[in-house]
């Protein structure tokens, strides 16, 4: 196949001509594709992930189905609860690695929060969850 390599192309994504869409699996969340998701057939994806001014998080417990979940936070805080772990306070220059399945919750984030998440498979199921006991 042209231009792929190992089931790959070449991809490349500016800040200045990739637009953030509200259209994502969080409403309090906004978006950034980084083009990872197309340039593997899906196997991977990653995006730009930013606080929407204003907006709370309703800290809805859920998991995902998916193989491999890392956030890493460029900007601002994040509180996460996870499943045998408790709260995290995530800052600037944080990183997780959410195992397959872990329930867990977004507490609450600043204002000008923004992280990277690098996901597998792209496309996943998400679904709530009742709290760990």
């Amino acid at each position: 196949m042209s231009g792929m390599w190992k089931g790959q192309a070449f991809s490349v994504s500016h800040a200045d001509s990739s637009a953030f869409e509200g259209e994502g699996l969080r409403a309090f969340f906004e978006y950034r594709d980084l083009g990872i998701a197309g340039a593997t057939n899906g196997k991977f994806g990653a995006h730009v992930i930013r606080a929407v001014p204003g907006q709370e998080s309703p800290a809805v417990w859920h998991r995902h189905e998916l193989d491999f979940q890392m956030v890493y936070v460029t900007k601002g805080w994040v509180v996460f609860e996870y499943e045998g772990q408790g709260q995290q306070v995530l800052r600037e220059g944080s990183c997780v690695l959410q195992p397959p399945g872990i329930r867990h919750r977004e507490v609450r984030h600043s204002d000008d929060m923004e992280l990277i998440e690098i996901i597998s498979p792209a496309e996943f199921a998400t679904e709530e969850v009742d709290a760990p006991a």
